[in-house]
């Protein structure tokens, strides 16, 4: 095993690069044409670096999530090539998903569904339907997955916070 501490990655930088184990962020702000064109600049530089030390970026998974309404929507070049426009990312750092319009609302349906699983299986595992056994199963491992960042992606939606109370 091999550990690499990088630390002029994000040297001459203007922008905001986060770097966590094996993936890399750059973040800026794309109000103007010189906001994109800075953000497209520091792109521009990660790939010198990259190639100077002979680190490459997987293009595969350089991806732009454009955020806000008055967006440009600019395309940015990793090297020669385009990279791919989406409209979700899951944040690494949190498992998060996060979408274009900063909703969160894609995030309600997954969390809904793991919760309604475990319920099922503690539904055909567990014989005794008493409040003594079932709470503290449901507290340890269904409501975790209800509570689990939701400072982060509080529902904004009616429709988000009906399913949620429906696990309930």
């Amino acid at each position: 095993m091999l550990n690499l501490l990088i630390n002029d990655l994000g040297e001459g930088t203007e922008c905001t690069l986060s770097k966590v184990a094996d993936d890399t962020k750059l973040e800026g702000v794309a109000d103007t044409p010189e906001g994109c064109a800075a953000i497209q600049q520091n792109q521009g530089r990660l790939e010198s670096w990259s190639q100077k030390n002979l680190m490459k970026f997987n293009k595969g998974k350089s991806r732009v999530l454009h955020l806000g309404r008055n967006n440009p929507m600019h395309q940015y070049k990793l090297g020669a090539d385009l990279l791919q426009s989406i409209s979700v990312e899951r944040m690494d750092t949190l498992g998060v998903l996060m979408d274009n319009k900063l909703t969160m609302s894609q995030q309600c349906a997954p969390a809904a569904k793991k919760a309604i699983d475990i319920l099922g299986y503690i539904k055909w595992n567990v014989t005794s339907r008493s409040r003594e056994v079932l709470l503290p199963l449901y507290t340890a491992l269904v409501r975790l997955h209800l509570e689990y960042c939701v400072q982060f992606w509080d529902s904004h939606f009616k429709k988000d916070e009906e399913l949620l109370k429906t696990v309930q």
